[in-house]
């Protein structure tokens, strides 16, 4: 496996990132996508929070790399809001909250983010989405499954993510009609699963204040360094193969990959697994051949 670091730019035009990364989908560091005089930066803080949306129940979020037979995993609790923040403010715990917007229970904080939008209008400012984790959680290996770009800005703490582009699912061992991957990206088992050496892609840090821009199909792995949260918007699939895989992801995929799963339980899973491990080792064995 091959990382390289990804860019990192400031005051980019907006023919510059529509043309040198957004068009060719290549990931990129923005470090002004988010005006650093935007309320969000002044007064935004766990305390804050609970005391608008303490008192709001949520769900609480364990490791995802004990259910890869599921679209996604269950929730292990239920707590308050205001509980949860003091959960990850107190130690490393692998616990996040998931689907739970604050920006959709309190949207006039959305008011509180101004943006630098270099996308010409494409990003929809209107659905953001939120994210709080603890340090040492992570997010499986996934793409999104609408297959839009999306735009992920750090307001505290500090992430590590992956990237790896839509090309080279084969080798990641994508379980088929799922958009998560087999394996565990941070600590590769090159011997279990050989195909992992010839990937190429991307390792990087965003801290606050700065916005991870991930092409739409980009393979994404998340680990939070610190506790901390995030915000991302996104931008609509550019191609119209890409809108396609889109629709079909939201419309059948994972409605007819649910049914499977509760006809056929275990056998379905095993199925996908042994047809992940026979695409890696097709693209692994075309790999080489380039090497010859």
């Amino acid at each position: 496996m091959r990382l390289a670091p990804v860019p990192k730019v400031k005051k980019i035009s907006s023919g510059g990132f529509l043309n040198q990364y957004m068009k060719p989908r290549l990931p990129l560091i923005l470090e002004d996508f988010v005006d650093s005089e935007s309320p969000a930066f002044k007064k935004w803080n766990y305390n804050f929070f609970k005391k608008i949306a303490g008192d709001q129940k949520v769900n609480i979020y364990g490791s995802e790399l004990e259910s890869l037979d599921r679209v996604a995993s269950k929730p292990i609790s239920q707590t308050t809001f205001s509980e949860y923040l003091d959960l990850i403010s107190a130690s490393p715990t692998e616990h996040r909250l998931f689907l739970f917007n604050l920006l959709s229970i309190k949207p006039e904080l959305k008011n509180d983010i101004h943006y630098n939008d270099v996308t010409k209008g494409k990003i929809i400012k209107w659905l953001p989405f939120m994210f709080f984790g603890g340090e040492g959680s992570v997010t499986r290996n996934h793409i999104d499954i609408d297959m839009s770009h999306v735009f992920i800005t750090q307001f505290q703490g500090i992430k590590r993510i992956w990237l790896f582009p839509w090309e080279q699912s084969a080798l990641m061992y994508r379980l088929p009609y799922n958009f998560h991957s087999l394996t565990n990206i941070k600590e590769p088992d090159y011997k279990e699963y050989p195909a992992l050496q010839y990937l190429n892609g991307y390792e990087t840090v965003i801290k606050p204040g700065e916005t991870l821009y991930i092409p739409s199909g980009w393979w994404h792995y998340i680990q939070y360094e610190t506790e901390g949260y995030s915000v991302s918007i996104r931008a609509l699939p550019s191609s119209p193969l890409e809108k396609w895989r889109g629709f079909k992801n939201l419309v059948i995929t994972r409605h007819f990959d649910n049914a499977m799963r509760n006809l056929f339980k275990e056998k379905w899973f095993s199925y996908k697994v042994k047809k992940a491990r026979k695409r890696a080792l097709n693209a692994m064995k075309k790999q080489k051949s380039f090497e010859i």
